[in-house]
């Protein structure tokens, strides 16, 4: 299959949170024209996939994309050309879960939690999703706060309970996090852990690596090599970071690491339906459906470049111990500008070749900002 082929076939899955209000720790800073319910969040996400091409799914939040009937929000979806993706979990923005969720030492707040867990997998019944995304802000802040075996023991019992409710078709993809908001424990802190948990459970538990997720200089190409070898990498949350989780732009901060990150995607064999790129963002100051198309190019040029990667020249290189050449043959790729490529593309499909620029000429934000007045805007647990 040549590069234009399977340029052609990529699918960028958008997050609904990016389409909400946002900020910093100090202040969220709302904007005009911001959704005011999940189903005007689908509607710009329609936006992003009308001008990109790639981005036919979005992403829920639960409880923040709550709606009385699941399955009319995906007819909606249906109706505007995208369809619902993973559905996420939220289980860090209750009081009862300050010690934790599935990993309180209280048994009522580990049942309260799982049960949103299993509510989760009847959404993705409802909406015909295959994916549950897990992550836990469980952890400790001070040595001796709790038991932190009896933690991993409880957080493996609700994965189980999680794991055998899951239907044909569906899986659950485990994230990590470095740290924050524990930060003296936290109960899943890196791809090791997120992996044990999944190889011990079978082939529906799944790793998913947020690329925000990672102690700064991190090899994360790395993390997607090995997980790839071991099929257990579900998917990506897109983002980019200078410290930790900013969830900034993808390859705003480091390009180069977003292309060598895609390339052991491409040279692992995971360029294929089974791993599934999302992003997963917050706009805080840059407008949100732009961001997002932005976003979106920014993984396609990284893939583009990825693709372009000389196999062959590359393992001879390898094999003869060229050190030099061997880097040759992936700077060479990284330093294509695959921009007219994926402009033509864009027109082989009907699109036009400047997403960015067709978005803004298509009036969209101006109609948005003067019929989106009055109600509470989404945001941050909205």
């Amino acid at each position: 299959m040549d590069i234009r082929t399977r340029l052609s076939a990529q699918r960028i899955e958008t997050p609904s949170w990016a389409y909400g209000n946002s900020g910093t720790r100090f202040k969220v800073f709302a904007q005009p024209g911001v959704p005011r319910d999940p189903y005007e969040k689908l509607a710009d996400a329609a936006q992003v996939h009308r001008f990109t091409g790639v981005a036919p799914s979005v992403a829920l939040h639960i409880p923040w994309d709550r709606v009385d009937d699941y399955a009319d929000l995906a007819r909606h979806a249906g109706e505007l050309g995208v369809g619902i993706g993973a559905i996420n979990a939220n289980v860090f923005q209750d009081d009862d879960y300050k010690l934790g969720s599935v990993t309180n030492p209280d048994p009522r707040v580990r049942a309260k939690a799982l049960a949103h867990l299993l509510e989760c997998v009847d959404i993705m019944d409802a909406t015909g999703s295959g994916t549950l995304k897990l992550w836990f802000a469980d952890g400790t802040n001070y040595p001796g706060q709790d038991d932190i075996r009896a933690r991993q023991d409880r957080l493996a019992e609700a994965l189980e309970s999680v794991y055998h409710r899951l239907g044909e078709g569906q899986r659950f993809l485990l994230e990590y996090k470095l740290f924050e908001p524990a930060f003296y424990a936290t109960d899943v802190p890196d791809w090791g852990t997120a992996y044990a948990h999944c190889l011990r459970l079978g082939p529906k538990a799944q790793v998913v690596v947020d690329t925000g997720h990672h102690a700064p200089g991190t090899n994360i190409e790395f993390i997607v090599a090995f997980l790839l070898r071991e099929g257990k990498l579900g998917g990506f949350d897109f983002n980019s970071r200078f410290y930790a989780d900013d969830d900034l732009m993808v390859g705003s901060a480091d390009p180069f690491q977003l292309f060598r990150i895609m390339y052991e995607v491409v040279a692992g064999g995971g360029y294929t339906d089974e791993v599934a790129f999302m992003l997963d963002q917050c706009h805080n100051l840059e407008p949100k459906i732009p961001g997002q198309i932005r976003s979106v190019m920014n993984v396609q040029e990284a893939t583009a470049k990825a693709l372009l990667v000389d196999g062959d020249a590359l393992r001879s290189a390898q094999d003869g111990g060229d050190v030099l050449q061997a880097n040759a043959v992936l700077m060479d790729a990284f330093n294509t500008d695959v921009r007219p490529l994926l402009a033509d593309l864009r027109r082989e499909s009907g699109l036009d070749p400047d997403p960015m620029a067709a978005y803004a000429r298509s009036g969209y934000f101006e109609t948005i900002s003067a019929t989106r007045v009055g109600g509470a805007q989404a945001g941050w647990g909205a």
